[in-house]
């Protein structure tokens, strides 16, 4: 199962606070996966599917709520779902969302716990699910600085929930990527804030003040990925983000993003995502909310 995992690049981009998703449909059809934000997905009408978090394998009942951490792989299967219509809602949110510094106070030590806990994938009590789901369901009507007050509400009282479970028993495939560096920060911040021109290694290590062999081998001993992958993952990224929230053509997208050429970036969009960029936009034909 471990070799069909795919590692999904979510359309966040550093700009948003977090991004809602909700979608009705006939099955569930995306791929085992892991991503490196914190997902809260709330699904109703699915009874006797099967979801597969970490290690852990359950069939569901018809509404579940489900707190995965980051790089924590997870899915949804149809299994033996017949209700024809799903109603599924997803809300992604960075990691960082909530500082290291702010998550050390007391006032925020429950969600802190919370966090703590969903490396290993949390389920929420029937009880719970009932008494958050209507605000759950209405973050979507809310903007700006509401939707992001609303939704820190929804998960401290999430965090003070009672019979919350544990999925995985051990966070197996959950590999931390702190990177703990200011250098690696500022890497990453210009390659996000000029993804759409062409960024060598050299522009790289310049921001960085190293030079470019030291800095090679630093991003890789950091990240366990090359420079050419990290910008392109912040490349498919944005694309990605593109594909759902533009109409612009594959090929447009392709060059707003730094890409040379069409082909080029259909081969790395596919190798990174599992699917085509066509593809990736049609199972996207929901509603998504970016804040």
């Amino acid at each position: 199962m471990s070799n069909n995992i795919i590692r999904e690049i979510t359309p966040l981009t550093q700009s948003d606070c977090f991004t809602l998703f909700s979608r009705v449909k006939k099955e569930f059809d995306f791929p085992l996966h892991y991503h490196e934000e914190y997902e809260l997905n709330f699904i109703i009408n699915a009874p006797g599917a099967r979801r597969i978090v970490g290690d852990h394998i359950d069939v569901i009942g018809d509404l579940e709520l489900v707190l995965i951490g980051p790089n924590l792989s997870h899915a949804w299967f149809t299994h033996q779902c017949t209700s024809g219509e799903i109603k599924e809602l997803t809300i992604q949110f960075h990691k960082e969302l909530l500082d290291d510094r702010l998550l050390k106070r007391n006032q925020l030590s429950f969600i802190r716990n919370m966090f703590d806990r969903a490396q290993s994938g949390i389920l929420f009590s029937k009880q719970t699910v009932h008494q958050l789901k209507d605000r759950i369901l209405g973050l979507d009507k809310k903007t700006g600085f509401d939707s992001v007050l609303e939704l820190f509400s929804i998960l401290h009282d999430l965090s003070i929930s009672k019979d919350m479970k544990t999925l995985s028993d051990s966070a197996f495939d959950n590999s931390q990527f702190n990177y703990n560096s200011r250098r690696i920060e500022k890497a990453f911040e210009y390659m996000n804030s000029n993804y759409a021109k062409a960024i060598s290694l050299a522009d790289v290590s310049k921001v960085a003040n190293m030079p470019e062999s030291s800095f090679s081998r630093f991003i890789r001993a950091r990240t366990g990925k090359t420079f050419i992958d990290s910008l392109n993952d912040i490349r498919i990224g944005h694309s990605s983000r593109m594909l759902i929230d533009t109409t612009q053509t594959a090929a447009e997208i392709a060059y707003n993003c730094g890409f040379n050429n069409i082909s080029n970036f259909n081969r790395i969009f596919k190798k990174k995502k599992g699917c085509t960029p066509k593809e990736f936009r049609k199972s996207f034909s929901g509603t998504r909310i970016f804040i």
